[in-house]
């Protein structure tokens, strides 16, 4: 794969932070894993999935409100976004893909206009 592909249709890029910074090396096995973990589910879905917010910074995440534990300050979390599902549809994908073994266990939440899903290997829902 051509430097920075993370899987056949993830790039490093669509995981930096919206304030502009990089993932940084020290995230990078983080990173890695949930493009690996998100790939399942475009595999599965057929068609691509945008990424809202994947890695914010302390900086950025404390600037939206985001939890001072959010899983998206260790790059292991992405908000995500797709032309067919609305979230909750989506929601219920990853959780079967999950239960299915497919997809690493982790959160997923839904929101108005996008799911959330992060790979912190242990069950949480909202």
């Amino acid at each position: 794969m051509r430097a920075g592909q993370l899987t056949s249709n993830f790039h490093i890029r669509e995981f930096k932070c919206n304030d502009g910074s990089k993932v940084p090396e020290a995230l990078e096995a983080n990173v890695r894993l949930l493009a690996e973990q998100l790939q399942a589910l475009r595999d599965f879905i057929g068609i691509p999935i945008h990424l809202n917010s994947a890695y914010r910074t302390e900086a950025y995440n404390a600037s939206i409100g985001g939890s001072p534990k959010s899983q998206h300050k260790l790059a292991k979390a992405a908000d995500l976004v797709t032309s067919k599902y609305t979230p909750a549809e989506l929601s219920d994908i990853i959780k079967k893909l999950i239960k299915e073994g497919k997809m690493m266990q982790g959160g997923v939440g839904v929101y108005p206009s996008f799911v959330h899903y992060d790979c912190r290997n242990v069950e949480a829902r909202w």
